[in-house]
């Protein structure tokens, strides 16, 4: 038998790991027959995300779903997942991922004529019940609306009801994890470290330099989960100077911190109380607006030394899809206070004005709130840049005014896609989910430099799971340092800075 034979995949194991927050998650790993021993090679799992946030009430469900999620998963790798890569080329990634992506479409469209039954017979019951409700009590009810109406001579703009968010297949996950379990298993084969080798399979040959990403920091979290009044802030976020090495990023950003906590403690900030950590690593602090933490950030920079607009920048997270009332129409940006689409826009352009240091609003609106994207643009497009998630809908049409897009490494999203997506939109951020990764994971820091993105938020600066992929972030680009071929950006790359915002160089320096 020929013992230099290339490796060849001889099994997959899933089994059912608890992640950082003692969640379940589902971990793949891939063994290769190696001078004819079977051998383990690599074991990578990916994040689960299943929609909104939950409330305290729903977590006993959601609970159970993820773990019907995770078992589904773990029956896919050990079963028809195993038998359809057993004798695979594990460094024939695209021919790899097209198998996972074939499987999981099929599994998708036998789930989809079930979900679609369910909502026929759903509407169904729903329309048979109108039609037994009392047409007198709706003329009534009609006549309520009327006279209510007279009240108010302006007309308000029909409200769009939010899409109902795509359902996520049980055992999805399976996918995404096998996928990148493969990626590192080839990268192994090859001696090369992870992030090399995406680069060469995103440009078809190794680069011949590479430039690090800018780590975006999570400084502060007052969302939907933080203990005071105000949701609409889920992060605040640190976006440092552009050609700053990671180190000195991260011993900056921690003074940052360390002064906010000094004072805090010292309640120099009316409404400030003890604060905790937020899923994302960072300060939930207990305030009721948003200019609170705003100014409490520029106090710790003042005393810090640091110029806030100059030597650091600020991009406010809102994930506003979360805050939206339904029943009523409008997003509750603190217990107790709505505000229409167009009123939340005015109140950002407040923001931006008094806060020019602010330079990005991740996901301000709803997708449904197309004109007042619009309007917004309009308004802050010349100083703040637009961004919005497309994880969840990737191919969504394009909002008006966005300028860049979130990317999550999670469920089915294969290497492949991540290489296909970041090919095709321009100015992404490649995010890492607040939970659902194991705390030894640094995979998302390889992804990030291998697909050559300008940015990559790794979160608050706490918690293995976290700081795990700040250290690999700084180890890769030690060791590209070393070997001469890291470039230094001297000018902050696409979406966070809008064209005319920066007047820098976009000379280069390679260390």
């Amino acid at each position: 038998m020929d013992t230099c034979a290339p490796p060849r995949i001889s099994g997959l194991k899933g089994r059912e790991v608890y992640d950082a927050r003692g969640q379940l998650s589902i971990e793949a790993e891939v063994s290769c027959i190696v001078c004819n021993k079977e051998k383990s090679m690599a074991s990578a799992a990916v994040s689960s995300h299943f929609g909104l946030k939950v409330t305290s009430l729903d977590r006993k469900i959601m609970s159970q779903e993820r773990a019907d999620h995770m078992m589904t998963a773990a029956q896919w790798i050990n079963g028809p997942l195993k038998n359809m890569l057993k004798g695979q080329n594990p460094c024939d990634q695209s021919d790899v991922d097209l198998l996972l992506s074939n499987f999981f479409m099929a599994r998708f469209l036998e789930e989809k004529d079930v979900w679609n039954k369910e909502i026929e017979e759903s509407r169904s019951l729903s329309e048979h019940g109108e039609s037994l409700s009392s047409p007198r009590s709706t003329e009534a009810k009609d006549n309520k609306v009327i006279k209510k109406g007279k009240k108010s001579n302006t007309l308000e703009k029909p409200f769009r009801p939010t899409e109902s968010p795509e359902p996520v297949l049980r055992g999805s996950c399976a996918i995404g994890s096998v996928s990148l379990a493969v990626a590192q298993t080839a990268a192994k084969i090859q001696t090369l470290p992870l992030y090399k080798y995406i680069a060469a399979l995103k440009n078809r040959k190794a680069p011949a330099s590479y430039h690090i990403p800018v780590a975006l920091v999570t400084l502060l979290s007052c969302g939907k989960t933080s203990p005071g009044k105000l949701s609409l802030l889920e992060e605040v976020i640190l976006i440092p100077k552009a050609g700053q090495r990671v180190k000195q990023m991260i011993t900056m950003a921690l003074g940052i911190q360390e002064e906010m906590m000094r004072i805090i403690n010292t309640s120099t900030k009316a409404g400030a109380t003890q604060p905790m950590l937020s899923d994302s690593g960072a300060l939930a602090v207990t305030y009721e607006r948003p200019e609170q933490p705003l100014d409490l950030i520029t106090e710790a920079c003042s005393n810090s030394g640091l110029a806030l607009g100059t030597d650091i920048h600020l991009a406010l997270n809102l994930a506003a899809a979360e805050l939206m009332d339904c029943s009523k129409g409008k997003y509750e940006v603190a217990t107790g206070v709505l505000k229409s689409p167009d009123e939340l826009v005015d109140m950002y352009r407040t923001l931006i004005t008094k806060y020019p240091a602010v330079v990005a609003l991740i996901d301000p609106l709803r997708r449904e709130d197309i004109d007042q994207w619009e309007k917004l643009s309009n308004m802050v497009g010349d100083s703040c840049s637009l961004l919005s998630d497309l994880t969840f809908k990737p191919k969504a049409p394009p909002l008006p005014g966005v300028t860049g897009h979130i990317l999550k490494h999670v469920h089915e999203t294969t290497v492949s896609d991540l290489i296909r997506i970041t090919s095709e939109h321009q100015g992404l951020v490649l995010m890492g989910a607040a939970c659902g990764e194991p705390c030894s994971d640094d995979s998302l820091s390889d992804m990030a430099v291998g697909l050559g993105l300008g940015y990559v938020k790794l979160g608050g600066l706490s918690g293995a799971e976290r700081m795990t992929k700040y250290n690999r972030l700084v180890s890769i680009e030690e060791e590209l340092a070393q070997q001469g071929i890291l470039v230094l950006e001297e000018k902050h790359p696409p979406p966070l800075f809008p064209d005319t915002q920066e007047q820098c160089t976009t000379a280069q320096s390679t260390v």
